[in-house]
């Protein structure tokens, strides 16, 4: 039976290391996990997402997700916010979800047009 996600699995570009770890590594704060030695040649990064993690493929020819996507959850509303303020002061558009009373999130696209969702769970809030 399945015990749950290893990992999720975005598409970017050709090239796209460098942008992808200023996003995920950088404004997300994820970190950058090695690839293994036979896949490294591939392209690509990876990050640790918690327990789980966050594999950014090379994809020829790519084509963004604009609604299947992986959502992150944050500790506090206050961390989800911050975050929230990094992306937007980065230059990347923030949109807030307002549909689920007592729980707080968020979308935003990856530099390569991939959508991600945020979100503070109410336990946590």
């Amino acid at each position: 039976m399945i015990a749950g996600i290893d990992h999720v699995q975005v598409a970017a570009p050709p090239g796209c290391e460098e942008q992808a770890r200023a996003f995920y590594g950088g404004l997300l704060e994820l970190p950058e996990v090695a690839k293994p030695e036979a896949l490294a040649g591939r392209g690509g990064c990876w990050f640790a997402a918690g327990q789980q993690q966050l594999h950014v493929g090379v994809a020829e020819p790519f084509a963004p997700a604009a609604k299947a996507h992986p959502a992150f959850r944050l500790g506090t509303a206050s961390e989800l916010h911050d975050l929230a303020g990094r992306l937007a002061a980065a230059g990347h558009a923030v949109t807030w979800d307002e549909s689920l009373p007592g729980e707080e999130r968020f979308y935003v696209a990856d530099p390569f047009g991939n959508r991600l969702e945020l979100l503070a769970s109410p336990a946590r809030l």
